[in-house]
């Protein structure tokens, strides 16, 4: 693999890719659609997968040739390019269905890699859990059982110019792909109904989580902008940090504190612009804790150029409300602003009006973040005043985990609480209700 340094020893920045003219692996990128593309994510998923970027060349057209991404001409072009630049791989900013990939290589005699096989590498070799590996198995097999044609098609040239319907008219190439694709088949089904478990296990964690009902913060954003750096800083985690792309792909769940109530806070799987669908499937079970969260808070990279961030935000939202989370709660919070000056706060105050300014580096925010996320969980409290026999010790203690911070006077009847309780545990506690003068539901008091 290539070294994730530049020529001169520095560390590359965003979007910059590694440039190494000695790297084993160096990357000509293509990329073809109607506006100028950008290159820059590329680059940085490349450096992610270190491989080292050699050059690259884009095509404005309507849309990407369907036989070969490029057009005729392009791919003179491309031919001269490789040549010049010593690439030994090509790196396509889409994804290419297996027919394009196939002829282009074909073209050029260059290995050919998209988009979605850049990501799905990235994430094998970043999944450290077991249900991340199995998560990740799963949507490289999906991805690659389109592909499994031509791995044998100098096979299937020993049935060629045989009678159609005769004896023998299918080649051992024909049998071979159809043996493959049997056996991926099967192995996705084994993975599904393991995954199933797993998501079954999951489902009685969060089951034993909603019985206590603890709040559910669920931190979602685009990939790299600093989930868990400020998972940490909530909540004096060790989530590991690392500057690359999908660092972070198993969830993870910490509890803090705020103002005597307890809250959860969940760490997912970063986004990004055009996540391949066989990931946010095989993630399905992992991306149910942005779903179903209290309040979603979306951390965004606030460093990176207005047009880039507006970018990211809108992908975000858009894989939100692909899992159905577009209406769920929502919180922006705009991370990394210490390396912002007045003139950008100032701006980004403008645009976000709503939005809380942090750094998850410095701790700076955080304070502000905690108060926007407490007001957001109070706004669905409904307010209740209750008389609780003495007799209901235990009611009185899942009273003060659920409410905080509660008003309780001592009564002969019993103890009197006013509390702000959620409203989806409201019914627990409506017997004692206070309904009428002195007691609850309106009874007269013995």
């Amino acid at each position: 693999m290539a070294d994730t340094r530049g020529q001169n020893g520095a560390i590359p920045r965003r979007g910059e890719g590694i440039r190494n003219p000695r790297a084993r692996q160096r990357a000509l990128l293509i990329a073809a659609g109607p506006d100028e593309p950008d290159l820059s994510e590329l680059r940085e998923l490349l450096r992610t997968a270190r491989v080292a970027v050699a050059g690259e060349l884009t095509q404005r057209r309507p849309r990407p040739d369907p036989d070969r991404y490029l057009g005729k001409g392009k791919l003179t072009e491309l031919k001269a390019a490789i040549k010049d630049a010593d690439a030994n791989l090509i790196a396509c900013d889409d994804e290419l269905v297996p027919r394009q990939e196939r002829n282009l290589e074909q073209e050029i005699g260059v290995p050919v890699i998209d988009r979605t096989a850049i990501i799905l590498d990235i994430f094998a070799d970043h999944a450290n859990s077991a249900e991340g590996n199995l998560q990740v198995e799963l949507a490289q097999l999906e991805y690659n059982l389109a592909r499994m044609r031509g791995l044998w098609t100098h096979l299937e040239r020993l049935g060629a110019g045989r009678m159609d319907g005769g004896i023998g008219t299918r080649g051992p190439g024909e049998t071979q792909i159809e043996t493959d694709r049997r056996l991926a088949r099967d192995r996705i089904t084994a993975l599904k109904r393991r995954l199933e478990h797993t998501r079954a296990t999951r489902s009685t964690m969060r089951s034993e989580r909603e019985r206590a009902h603890l709040p559910t913060v669920a931190l979602a954003g685009y990939t790299n902008a600093g989930k868990s750096t400020l998972l940490n800083a909530l909540t004096g985690a060790s989530a590991g940090v690392r500057d690359r792309l999908f660092h972070t792909l198993d969830p993870t769940t910490r509890s803090f504190d705020i103002s005597g109530r307890d809250y959860l806070l969940t760490d997912t799987v970063g986004f990004i612009r055009k996540l391949p669908h066989q990931l946010v499937e095989a993630f399905g079970a992992t991306l149910e804790e942005t779903l179903r969260a209290d309040l979603i808070v979306h951390v965004v990279d606030a460093s990176a150029p207005q047009e880039e961030m507006e970018e990211m935000i809108r992908a975000v939202e858009d894989v939100l409300a692909g899992i159905g989370a577009a209406d769920r709660p929502q919180h922006l919070a705009l991370n990394k602003v210490d390396v912002l000056d007045d003139e950008r706060r100032r701006e980004l105050g403008f645009r976000h009006p709503r939005a809380t300014h942090v750094s998850a580096a410095t701790g700076e925010g955080l304070d502000e973040l905690r108060a926007a996320v407490e007001a957001e969980f109070l706004r669905t409290l409904r307010p209740m005043e209750l008389l609780v026999p003495y007799s209901e010790g235990g009611r009185l203690g899942e009273l003060h985990d659920l409410a905080g911070a509660l008003e309780r006077e001592d009564t002969p009847e019993g103890a009197r609480v006013r509390a702000r309780v959620p409203a989806a545990v409201a019914a627990r506690f409506e017997r004692f209700e206070v309904k009428g003068e002195g007691s609850p539901n309106g009874a007269p008091p013995e």
